[in-house]
Order: structure tokens, then C-alpha cells, then sequence
């Protein structure tokens, strides 16, 4: 398969356009990547999307796909503190059974799919229950089995082994993968349970996902129990030896940041949710520069509302310079990376993957030129176009591993009608639980 393009954003350190590209795809990989310098190509195996632009697609890094059952119930609460989260979400959660989650789910990786998402990193408990529809989803993903201890020793063993059981019945998918998700390191899952992750994590081959620097919380739980701050504890149990997700970091210690340099932990800012919950702006110029990774997220549909990357790009952006008092503190290109080839890295794949280079996974998506409202060529450029001008749901074509998951702007492998019909029925029924009680 061939497929044409009037724009090929190839997402290297430079910014690179071919203006007209071709990216040919074989086996779910891209094979090659070419401007077009005469004719364009036409004839079988060739698909010509015209004036768009095909760049890679983007990386979730931090979700939680069942929570949009839930969407909406936490407006007023910041899900950013142990408090509100127990409040507005574990209150609910408390009359929640497996049967209730797979359409949401379904759901959310049709609203990610719609919006140019080609990979997610999820978070949640029930994981068994739902892995399929993320697989019959044709989406990328690494599926963390949610362990949530709040110091009940009961609950840790129950966690421990339903990550276990899960771990070992997920398969070797190519494309979906089991991960481990502490819920929250000190404030939660203690150090007998964050050991045994660990431990865990190193015999199946996998990272861990879970919430970091909310607040300041795991920070005075440390300091208080062991005499040291939270990140020199993490590195002296063996954290930064294993994949990694910390998502938010809205209060991470800033002058830290070096703990994490050249280790495989990622931090993973959600700055919609950042903002909606009034938390700190999380420190991304400041971890870029001190050569720590960072990824993007959109945390849950509870406390977003939406699954577009291109709008957390964008929030991204303009929170950096507000917090910094400073136009572009974060380049639109290195917005783009963050959602793209450094949300890969952080999942354990090669830098190569979310560019368009031969060799990288055949991930993309296309973009009608028109949808970007961008600005006279010469005066505003593609990745500037992108990251504050565009919709990922304006996104006509979606591919993952060289499989088309939306095309002419419909999707193709999730019934999005049906799934939410189903969601509302599972809906009314956790409320008719939560009444009774």
C-alpha cells in the first residue's frame, strides 16, 4: 500500500514536510517514506488522500478507558487529591462489577480512534473483563491491572493476584500488551505492595502505570516515613529500573527532575485536568531540559471530558507560557513529539516508532488541510497548524499497524452507537446500585 499525501509530516527533529510525500506500508510497518518529485503515483495498491496531511498517530499515555461510564460525575471535585477521588469516583466504584465496563470501553477507544489516537496506555481494575473489546478495537495499547490497597492488607493480596491472574491470561498480543497499575506509590499501595510490583514487573517483562505528584501528598508521606523525599526513595527501591508512567506530576520536586534523567520512567501530564482541578502546571520545559522523558495524557473522561490530543497539545502549549510568563516555552514540534514517538518511548518501543521513517510501526493519521484553519503558507507552519488549530476529530483517515480503523471519516472496527447504548443501560444500573445502598 502506497498512500499519497499533499503534506507528510515526518515528525523528526526538524520538522520535516515532504510537500507531496508518500509513505509506502507493508506487514504493519512503514517500508518507506518519499517526496514526490514528479508525477504522483497512481494505479492498484495506491491510496491518494489529496490535499491532507499524513503525519503519525498519536499516543494516549495515560487513560482510563471504563471511566466514561462515569463522565460528568466529578464536576467540582478535583480527582487530583486522595479526598475528592474517594468522594466523587470510589463512592461509585464501590457498586461497580466487570459486566458493567466493557461498553465504555468500547466508547472511549471509538471517541480515541475518531480523534487520531492510534495507542493508549490504560489504567483500571477489571482489566480481564475489557481486554478484548481493546483488542477487537485494532488499537495499540498497554493495559495496566488497576491495584488499589489503601492500607488494607486484604485488598493489597486481592490486588497482587488479580494482577497476577491477569498478567498471565493476556496473551501474546502484537499490539495489546498487560502492564501493572499501582494506583498511587506511599499514599496508597505501600511499600510491601510496591515491592512486590516491582518484582512483579521484572518477571513478566512489563512497566509500571500510576499516578504521581497529584499533589503533595506522596511527598509528606515520605518525608514523614522515611526521612526523604519521594523520588530519592523511588530510585533507591528500584522504580527507575522498570517501564514507568507517572502520571500528572503536577507537584513533583522540581529541582529532582535529574533523579529521572536517562531512566525509563516517563512523566505524564494531563493539563486539562491540571487545570479543571486548579493543581499546579506540571514542570514539562524543566524535565524536557533536565533530558527526562515526557509523554501526554488525558487521564479519565470524568475529569476531561474529552479524548483529543491535539486539544491537550494545545492546553500543553498555553499553560507552559502562562505559568512561564513566556510565548512558546514549548515548541509546537516537540508538542507533537510528546504525543507522539516520546508516548512510544515510553511504552518500551523504539525511538523510530511515531515518525514516519522506514522500519517505525505504520501508524498515522490524515488531516484534511482545510481543518486546520491554518495561516498564509510562509507566516505559520504545519506543526504550529497542527497543535493549535486542529481537531483530531476533524481526522478523516486512522491506521494502526497498517490496519485502517477509521476511513473516510467513519470508523470501521467499534459500532460507537451501539456501545453507547449499552453504556447508558450499564449507567442506570450502577445508579439504581448507588441508590439502593
Amino acid at each position: 500500500m502506497r498512500i499519497v499525501a499533499d503534506h507528510v509530516y515526518v515528525n523528526d527533529d526538524s520538522g520535516t514536510v515532504l510537500s507531496a510525500g508518500v509513505v509506502e506500508v507493508g506487514a504493519g510497518l512503514i517500508t518507506a517514506v518519499e517526496p514526490i518529485r514528479g508525477a504522483r503515483p497512481r494505479g492498484e495498491g495506491v491510496i491518494d488522500l489529496g490535499e491532507s496531511i499524513l503525519m503519525p498517530g498519536l499516543v494516549n499515555a495515560h487513560a482510563h478507558t471504563p471511566m466514561s461510564l462515569m463522565r460528568g460525575v466529578s464536576e467540582g471535585h478535583s480527582l487530583l487529591t486522595l479526598e475528592g477521588w474517594l468522594g466523587a469516583i470510589r463512592s461509585l466504584e464501590a457498586h461497580l462489577t466487570p459486566e458493567l465496563v466493557p461498553a465504555s470501553v468500547a466508547v472511549s477507544c471509538a471517541e480515541m480512534i475518531a480523534s487520531g489516537t492510534t495507542t493508549f496506555a490504560d489504567q483500571y481494575f477489571f482489566a480481564e473483563r475489557y481486554l478484548p473489546v481493546i483488542k477487537d478495537s485494532g488499537l495499540r495499547a498497554a493495559v495496566a491491572y488497576g491495584i488499589v490497597e489503601l492500607g488494607d492488607d486484604g485488598a493489597r493480596a486481592a490486588g497482587l493476584a488479580a494482577a497476577g491472574a491477569f498478567l498471565e491470561g493476556a496473551g501474546d498480543d502484537p499490539l495489546v500488551r498487560g502492564w501493572i497499575g499501582p494506583h498511587a506509590f506511599f499514599v496508597d499501595n505501600q511499600l510491601e505492595a510496591i515491592d512486590a510490583e516491582i518484582a512483579m514487573a521484572r518477571h513478566h517483562d512489563v512497566g509500571l502505570h500510576t499516578h504521581f505528584g497529584t499533589s503533595a501528598e506522596e511527598e509528606e508521606a515520605c518525608r514523614r516515613d522515611y526521612g526523604r523525599s519521594a523520588l530519592s526513595m523511588m530510585q533507591e527501591i528500584g522504580l527507575f529500573d522498570v517501564p514507568l508512567l507517572l502520571a500528572h506530576c503536577n507537584a513533583i520536586a522540581r529541582d529532582e527532575l535529574g533523579l529521572l534523567a536517562g531512566t525509563r520512567a516517563t512523566i505524564v501530564p494531563a493539563a486539562s485536568v491540571a487545570m479543571i482541578s486548579g493543581a499546579a502546571a506540571p514542570p514539562v520545559r524543566q524535565a524536557l531540559d533536565a533530558d527526562v522523558n515526557v509523554a501526554l495524557g488525558t487521564d479519565n473522561w470524568c475529569g476531561n471530558n474529552n479524548a483529543d490530543l491535539f486539544e491537550e497539545m494545545r492546553t500543553l502549549g498555553k499553560l507552559a507560557a502562562f505559568t512561564a510568563r513566556a510565548p512558546n516555552p514549548i515548541l509546537p514540534r516537540e508538542l507533537i513529539g510528546l504525543a507522539t514517538w516520546r508516548g512510544h518511548r515510553a511504552l518500551g518501543a523504539s525511538d523510530d516508532d511515531g515518525r514516519l521513517v522506514d522500519g517505525a510501526v505504520a501508524d498515522l493519521l490524515a488531516l484534511p488541510v482545510a481543518a486546520l484553519h491554518r495561516g498564509p503558507v510562509g507566516a505559520q507552519d504545519i506543526a504550529s497548524a497542527l497543535v493549535y488549530g486542529a481537531s483530531g476529530f476533524a481526522s478523516t483517515e486512522v491506521m494502526t499497524a497498517g490496519r485502517w480503523l477509521k476511513r473516510g471519516g467513519v470508523l470501521t472496527t467499534v459500532d460507537l452507537a451501539a456501545a453507547r447504548a449499552q453504556q447508558q443501560l450499564d449507567y442506570d444500573e450502577l445508579m439504581a446500585r448507588v441508590h439502593a445502598a
